[in-house]
């Protein structure tokens, strides 16, 4: 993986409630291909990871979704744990940047319940992608397609099941992160052909 993701910057969003593995794998798998990676949350200062229901050591904020853009990145990454991704759909600001980041086709890497905010940003219609089991009615809710898969790209949107997917997960993200833009135009159209 060495390099290949020289001169990235990828944003991870994510605040307290976040699965600790889910958060720290993904950031060191690209830290290790060369990118910088911001956690950005919905304040700043410190988030809570969890690691099931225990608590882990408060990770450093780097910026306030707020007050950042999708365009000063070029990735996002979307970590799971049930209170994390809970806690950022209620948030505009954090709806907003994921948006932002499936409009401007930039790729996408989301795990476990993370694809939670892929479904409240309005972006699944027409996706085939995979999640936490429990999240599978909600992705169909939203127009998806739900596989039960280790990993699963489409349209440059990367998503896992759950920590033990990780190593997958890493190694996916880090090729599709360096492959870059990816046009989405089909994604509907794909959508709409698979529910006719």
């Amino acid at each position: 993986m060495t390099n290949k993701l020289d001169g990235k910057r990828i944003a991870v969003l994510a605040t307290d409630g976040v699965e600790a593995s889910e958060l720290s794998e993904p950031v060191r798998a690209a830290r290790d291909a060369g990118a910088q990676v911001d956690l950005v949350s919905l304040r700043s200062g410190q988030i809570q990871p969890e690691s099931g229901d225990t608590k882990t050591p408060p990770v450093p904020v780097d910026a306030v979704v707020a007050d950042v853009a999708p365009e000063a990145y070029d990735a996002l990454i979307l970590p799971g744990g049930t209170k994390n991704p809970d806690r950022l759909r209620m948030n505009r600001d954090a709806v907003d940047f994921v948006r932002g980041f499936w409009d401007a086709g930039k790729p996408i890497a989301s795990i476990c319940h993370g694809p939670w905010m892929l479904v409240e940003a309005d972006v699944v219609h027409g996706l085939t992608l995979t999640s936490w089991p429990s999240l599978r009615t909600d992705v169909e809710n939203a127009g998806g397609h739900w596989v039960d898969e280790e990993v699963h790209v489409d349209h440059g949107v990367v998503t896992s099941r759950k920590p033990d997917d990780l190593p997958a997960f890493c190694a996916k993200l880090v090729e599709e992160f360096a492959e870059g833009r990816h046009d989405r135009a089909g994604a509907a159209t794909a959508g709409a052909s698979r529910s006719a």
